[in-house]
């Protein structure tokens, strides 16, 4: 984990005035059956899209709140960082997409049976989203209705 000091001076300014928003009590239920039995499907805020895909729209105040579907199939090399922030150097996401969208790693748990299944696709959000009411009321439970439809037991969260 990175230190205060690490960040510009206007990102530590940003980062002292933030109103956090807390999530109280923590949503979270049990896994109803062994991880190898369950169909798991990636939920990562890199901001990485396929070609083909509209980028995410970075002058959207408060932060652009869509999602992208990112078939299971996909290469990890075709994934383009389309990520917002400054606060963070994109170089490692670039030279190796799987840090922040491990789709080769999951397919390997699938592969050695720690997990039963890998979702049709997977989900793929805008990270610094400082105004995350839209994402809440409205992202949040269409992004969780296709999870739903999908057959999703169990999402990996990666935050970026």
């Amino acid at each position: 984990m990175g230190e205060l000091t690490e960040f510009s001076l206007a990102h530590r300014a940003f980062l002292k005035s933030y109103r956090w928003r807390r999530n109280e009590p923590v949503p979270w239920s049990l896994l109803g059956q062994p991880l190898a039995e369950c169909r798991l499907a990636l939920v990562a805020s890199a901001g990485f899209v396929l070609p083909g895909q509209e980028p995410f729209d970075g002058s959207i105040r408060g932060g652009d709140v869509s999602f992208r579907k990112i078939p299971s199939e996909a290469a990890a090399d075709t994934l383009i960082d389309t990520h917002r922030s400054e606060a963070f150097d994109h170089s490692g996401l670039r030279t190796d997409p799987n840090l922040g969208f491990p789709i080769d790693r999951v397919r390997e748990l699938a592969k050695s049976g720690r997990i039963g299944s890998i979702a049709t696709s997977h989900l793929s959000f805008m990270g610094s989203i400082t105004a995350p009411g839209r994402l809440v009321r409205d992202t949040a439970p269409e992004a969780a209705g296709w999870l739903v439809e999908d057959g999703v037991d169990v999402a990996l969260l990666v935050p970026v």
